[in-house]
């Protein structure tokens, strides 16, 4: 499925007015396939810088290289973009809890729209990608799933867990918003080497290459239809030609491409370069393959090793520090220029695709991560009771719990109960009206409240929470300390799952 528009109406929109407006993806809302900015989720995500490197011109003797600062996004890389529509369109559907599986950059993206939506995010992480990636992530407040097995495995995983239990599951490239969020990149590098060649806004130039690093392949296949809209509505002359580069241990593409071959076979990923380490392309190679052949493009792999080096040459040159994901286009930039295949005079735009920073450690400690093992049999699509068992322990591994009352110590105390048992994910609430706010930005499995609170009482809560139609499922335990009637104790019967008495 393929989102198509009104590109005729479209044209005298952004040709007259669109220098007005302001300087975020949203400003070609007109060609997504969501109705936004909401401004609940914005992050003001898009319009990265398109920044000129004189130094490695002056390297390579080569004119002309950009790249696309990705880095200066909300969660420091592409993916801003990606979340930044899809979670808006989620939100717009309804959608109240959300499955992902991820390399580690659209994890942390989707975890910070998804925090901003009040949307529940179940994050599917390799155990390969850096425990600052999920710590990010779960600062977010999502539920970060480590899975022992590659990233091919965590999706199958992923997606068996979202079947299981009803809950949406993102399909990433092969969703519309995901790769409809992407052609801004195409947009953006237009408009702004427009204003790079002649200063004058309006004036849209495509470039000769536009080079990126590909895993699962959503940026290129984003920006090469941004591309062709702009070329259908008349406002570049021609369509760039794509520089696809992959880390050699993993790159079923790049083989595929080699081999002449119009499928990619899946390959086990074997390279240091873990945000890369997408072994089944599926669709996504296919297309770019259609892509780079219609316009005498590149698909090549770097090993992990000239990665490094550019990544240092980069910081050392050019004064920008980039993630090994970014490097690996930069090493396959250094190899197409050396090769002769882009020709000098050509205008190269790289995309800079990502920065990690850092969650410092001790702000959370490792109790955020749940670990999913992937024993042999669970491994293999084919074996549902493999499967189902690993699925089983991540149930027994997790369950977020709100602690209500308004008295801090019980809270504690509460909490060092729970920890005891298990490694619960423990939020609190003082009053009723705290904890529906929590609600709203953490659902829970289980709430355990006092009755007896000032301002909206521990009943008054409870039927709020059973007359949402969202929190409803929700089971309540309730903790009091006062004698209870027997009205009480009919209404507790009907909307709890236990009555505990404070001090037994």
């Amino acid at each position: 499925m393929d989102a198509r528009y009104d590109y005729a109406s479209v044209r005298p929109q952004w040709v007259n007015g669109l220098a007005e407006r302001p300087t975020s993806l949203w400003r070609y809302a007109e060609l997504l396939p969501v109705e936004g900015p909401d401004p609940d989720i914005s992050l003001y995500e898009g319009f990265t810088p398109l920044i000129r490197l004189y130094h490695y011109e002056r390297m390579f003797a080569h004119p002309h290289i950009y790249i696309k600062d990705e880095r200066q996004g909300p969660t420091s890389s592409f993916k801003d973009r990606q979340a930044a529509v899809a979670v808006t369109a989620l939100k717009q559907a309804g959608i109240k809890e959300c499955v992902l599986a991820s390399t580690g950059n659209a994890g942390a993206a989707y975890a910070a729209y998804c925090a901003r939506a009040g949307i529940k995010l179940w994050l599917f992480l390799t155990h390969v990608v850096p425990s600052e990636k999920m710590r990010e992530a779960a600062l977010y407040g999502a539920e970060v799933v480590k899975v022992s097995g590659t990233y091919d495995e965590a999706k199958k995983v992923a997606a068996e867990f979202a079947r299981q239990k009803n809950i949406h599951f993102d399909l990433g490239a092969r969703a519309v918003p995901g790769k409809e969020s992407m052609k801004t990149l195409g947009f953006e590098i237009a408009e702004q080497l427009g204003l790079a060649f002649d200063g004058a806004a309006g004036h849209w130039v495509a470039p000769d290459w536009y080079v990126q690093a590909v895993s699962g392949g959503i940026g290129p296949l984003g920006v090469w239809k941004g591309f062709e809209e702009l070329y259908q509505m008349g406002l570049v002359d021609k369509m760039p030609r794509l520089g696809i580069i992959q880390a050699a241990g993993c790159a079923p593409m790049v083989q595929a491409f080699a081999a002449g071959s119009a499928q990619a076979d899946p390959v086990t990923p074997r390279t240091l370069i873990h945000v890369l380490a997408t072994g089944n392309p599926g669709l996504s190679y296919v297309k770019l393959r259609e892509a780079v052949l219609s316009n005498d493009g590149a698909m090549i792999a770097v090993e992990d090793g000239e990665t490094f080096a550019a990544m240092r040459r980069l910081a050392s040159t050019a004064g920008l520090s980039v993630e090994p994901a970014t490097a690996v286009a930069f090493a396959g930039l250094e190899r197409l220029l050396y090769d002769g295949i882009i020709e000098l005079g050509e205008t190269v735009v790289v995309n800079c695709s990502g920065h990690t920073f850092p969650a410092e450690s001790h702000v959370l400690g490792d109790q955020y991560l749940l670990n999913l093992e992937l024993d042999a049999q669970a491994k293999h699509a084919e074996s549902s009771d493999g499967l189902a068992a690993a699925l089983q322990s991540l149930d027994e591994q997790v369950t977020t719990v709100l602690v209500v009352d308004d008295n801090a110590d019980d809270r504690r105390l509460m909490r060092r109960l729970l920890r005891a048992h298990k490694n619960y994910r423990v939020f609190e609430a003082s009053s009723g009206r705290e904890a529906l706010k929590v609600m709203e930005e953490h659902l829970p499995d289980l709430i355990i409240s006092d009755l007896s609170m000032p301002e909206m009482d521990g009943m008054t809560l409870i039927e709020q929470i059973k007359w949402n139609p969202d929190t409803a499922h929700i089971p309540v335990v309730v903790v009091s300390a006062k004698s209870l009637t027997p009205q009480d104790m009919t209404l507790l019967d009907r909307y709890t799952e236990s009555v505990w008495s404070k001090g037994e």
